[in-house]
């Protein structure tokens, strides 16, 4: 059994090395995403809370609709604190999407609009989840998340396997035997870092598999039938307040905070507004709960409260911050870093230990075919 799981995990191991490489690397750098951006994008990412009180919301779309008639709302991510708005526009009669920077409390623009993948992080996060296939268009158009899907699950095979094989390393974890040959130098850190890095591991591959099976399974399955819809003007009525809208959600659900507006985008769907509670749950994300207002008479529709659904709900919405890291603040996300960036280490020591065998084994058959011809001669 164990002889066919370090098959299996070595050959698993060499067929995905170079795209794990690449998830490993930009997973790492993408758990300081909002830290990096606010080093390159200073003057768009943050701003200097002037006023206690954000502008009313009405009064940002209707500057942001001014600024950019070519373009129609398409959502719009709402900050309180000392990081500016990001609003997501849609290029009128396309699927194209852009986002700039605004100052929520000036009404300020800080950034021209650009796309989703415009910024070094952004690029980075598509580098991360679809290997930058998904804009070739001589290839089906979510090929990149497929492969990230499959890639995923080739580190959880590697991260099961890997438990499995060394579970009695446990026994001998931070012992090293440095004065040994290199091989077993590197087959001891190999295994120590396998084994501590493992858990963490595991979550981000089952993790990392949701989000792109989840992001495959709407693009492909639920709107398989439906041709795409290209907006060319709002789909909500005029006379819809914003303002109203984020007030009463703080009704509909005790402790409400809206953190993201989704405009309607297809001609049947609705208003809806994403926030946090406060909750005991420390991994509940900030988009956990959903307030839905209908597009033309802004009437409440429905309230989706997270503390009151299942457990497995609960579970999928924990994913968020488990496979970003900030659970914890700063310690989680050095932990998610460091141990994000194992694999880089695992697949250089992993293949160096692989090649090693290979040639000793190699060696072997040379030494028994000589042996072989002298005894035959």
């Amino acid at each position: 059994m164990r002889k066919t799981l370090f098959k299996i995990h070595s050959w698993v191991a060499l067929i995905a090395i170079i795209p794990l490489i690449v998830i490993s690397i930009t997973g790492s750098v993408l758990v300081f995403k909002s830290e990096i951006d606010g080093l390159l994008m200073p003057n768009s990412h943050f701003v200097v809370k002037t006023l206690p009180e954000r502008m009313p919301i009405d009064k940002l779309i209707t500057n942001t609709e001014n600024a950019y008639p070519e373009y129609v709302i398409g959502s719009w991510e709402i900050f309180n604190g000392d990081t500016a708005d990001r609003v997501y526009l849609v290029k009128r009669g396309t699927e194209q999407w852009y986002k700039f920077h605004l100052n929520q409390y000036t009404g300020d623009i800080l950034s021209e609009p650009v796309g989703t993948s415009h910024y070094f992080t952004d690029w980075f996060l598509e580098l991360h989840y679809t290997f930058l296939l998904n804009d070739f268009s001589s290839l089906p158009g979510q090929t990149g998340t497929v492969l990230g899907f499959f890639f995923a699950l080739f580190l959880l095979v590697l991260g099961i396997t890997g438990l499995i094989i060394y579970r009695k390393f446990w026994q001998r974890l931070f012992s090293v035997r440095w004065r040994a040959t290199l091989q077993i130098v590197l087959s001891d850190i190999h295994k120590m870092t396998g084994v501590i890095g493992s858990p963490i591991i595991i979550i981000l591959a089952i993790t990392g598999g949701y989000f792109n099976g989840a992001v495959w399974y709407h693009e492909v399955i639920e709107h398989a039938e439906e041709e795409h819809f290209a907006l060319t003007k709002n789909l909500y009525s005029s006379d819809i307040s914003f303002q109203r809208i984020l007030d009463d959600s703080k009704k509909q659900i005790p402790t409400f905070n809206g953190t993201f507006l989704v405009m309607p985008l297809q001609p049947d769907e609705n208003i809806t507004v994403f926030g946090e509670v406060s909750t005991a749950n420390p991994l509940a994300s900030e988009y956990a709960n959903t307030v839905t207002y209908n597009k033309l008479t802004g009437e409440h529709i429905a309230n989706w409260d997270i503390r009151k659904v299942g457990a497995g709900w609960q579970v999928i919405d924990s994913f968020r911050k488990l496979h970003f890291g900030y659970f914890a603040g700063l310690i989680s996300k050095i932990l998610w870093c460091v141990i994000g960036l194992s694999p880089v280490w695992l697949a250089g020591t992993g293949f160096y230990l692989w090649f090693t065998r290979r040639k000793r084994k190699k060696q072997s058959q040379v030494n028994r075919s000589n042996k072989r011809g002298t005894v035959n001669a």
